[in-house]
């Protein structure tokens, strides 16, 4: 059974729960799922009040898709809407330097999966709905950290009248590159600027065409990342010099239009007739970063709360499942035990910061060889390169690792119980 929002005005409804999961992005929904079917109790608190927004991460690795798979989602989400992307290119000049055959990989998922988020959110939620130990609050975004001494034991939620004390062992902090949690835990995160580019997000209708591939556009100097996104829309991210928005914004919408639609020739009508104002445009503040600390006692950092990416080679949701699978064990452990002190909740930390760093390393290689380098020198030598490791053991081992990450990571389904879950409406929907 699944309490939805804070309540009703006025209501006080405290909770006393196993797990308290700030955040219901992918990583928090995630890990909801995977302990509420090892038979914990789970609390999720988003601040938003809906599924149904506008997201910029929407490709699934086939490392993830298996993960998905394995939990028993990855079906019923792709039936919502999706494209199997089969390619992941790099055009220069209308040249194509690179073609990358997501095929070669092994079968199932030999492909990149162009999914809405909202998608994969309202799959998730759906299927951690059906657990009688779910409980959702909606709208309620946190707003303090209960401790007693220096331990996490809870949070506090909403506002007003639905202001709401959730009582936990472990806090799981879920919330995003800016996670407030952690802000509110003393955590610092260190920032890399290693990217020259911010990127600038937007969608346009397909007018009918499908390449079903990811692009990386270059025509000058002005690389742009371009993909099929569900429904018959492209999602195009046209780059511009990091920290460079305000002063191009500064010459106006028109201008602007102008050169994107120079950048992407094969959809300047669209940009065009589509894009009217400044607002239709998101900015993306492209850099990596980690958090000093990943767990406190009685609190842990999940997914970009803990480490932030660039969407390079399209790993954000891909890691952050990967740590959803990674912590379930550590946590299930520490109920077993009745231990949330610092050193058991990092004990998946050590070895996962050698992964992140591996990705830290690749995506910058990738930004530099894919979006930098506008000069003549590098025009040049980028068309050789990009043939020569097509044809080296290296390209394979580079695809691997972006494809399914640094190492195998499995779903622990032996820790699942086997009581089936409820299959009844939500309570209080």
């Amino acid at each position: 059974m699944a309490v939805w929002a804070c309540g009703p005005e006025g209501m006080a409804m405290d909770i006393t729960t196993d797990v308290c999961v700030v955040g219901a992005g992918p990583a928090g929904l995630t890990l909801a799922l995977l302990m509420l079917r090892s038979g914990a109790r789970v609390t999720v608190l988003d601040r938003n009040r809906s599924f149904d927004r506008e997201y910029r991460g929407e490709i699934l690795q086939p490392g993830a898709m298996t993960l998905l798979d394995d939990l028993g989602v990855l079906a019923g989400a792709r039936a919502r809407g999706g494209y199997e992307l089969g390619r992941f290119q790099l055009v220069e000049n209308e040249r194509l330097l690179m073609d990358i055959d997501y095929g070669t990989l092994p079968p199932p998922y030999g492909f990149l999966l162009s999914l809405p988020q909202r998608h994969l959110l309202t799959e998730l939620f759906d299927s951690c709905s059906r657990h009688q130990g779910f409980t959702y609050l909606e709208g309620c975004g946190i707003r303090e950290l209960v401790r007693e001494g220096t331990t996490v034991t809870g949070v506090v939620c909403g506002q007003g009248e639905r202001r709401r004390r959730v009582t936990a062992p472990v806090t799981v902090a879920a919330d995003g590159r800016y996670s407030k949690t952690r802000r509110l835990a003393g955590i610092e995160q260190h920032r890399l600027d290693t990217f020259a580019h911010d990127i600038l997000w937007f969608r346009v209708a397909a007018g009918g065409r499908a390449d079903r591939s990811v692009r990386v556009h270059r025509t000058g100097d002005t690389p742009v990342l371009i993909y099929d996104s569900y429904p018959d829309c492209v999602q195009i991210g046209w780059t511009l010099p990091h920290n460079g928005y305000r002063q191009i914004a500064e010459e106006g919408v028109e201008k602007l239009r102008s050169r994107i639609a120079r950048a992407v020739p094969d959809y300047a009508d669209q940009v065009l007739e589509q894009v009217k104002e400044l607002s239709d445009l998101t900015l993306l503040d492209v850099f990596s970063g980690y958090a000093t600390r990943w767990a406190g006692d009685g609190l842990v950092l999940l997914g970009d709360s803990a480490h932030t990416h660039s969407p390079i080679g399209a790993q954000g949701i891909n890691l952050a499942l990967q740590d959803a699978a990674l912590l379930h064990p550590v946590l299930m452990s520490a109920l077993d035990r009745g231990d949330f002190g610092e050193a058991r909740l990092s004990q998946w930390v050590p070895e996962r910061r050698k992964d992140i760093e591996k990705v830290f390393t690749l995506q910058a290689r990738q930004s530099k060889a894919m979006l930098g380098g506008g000069s003549r020198l590098a025009g040049a030598v980028r068309p050789l390169a990009a043939r020569a490791l097509a044809h080296t053991p290296l390209y394979g081992k580079i695809l691997r690792a972006i494809a399914f990450g640094a190492r195998p990571i499995a779903v622990r389904s032996d820790l699942f119980g086997t009581a089936e879950p409820i299959h009844g409406e939500a309570a209080g929907a």
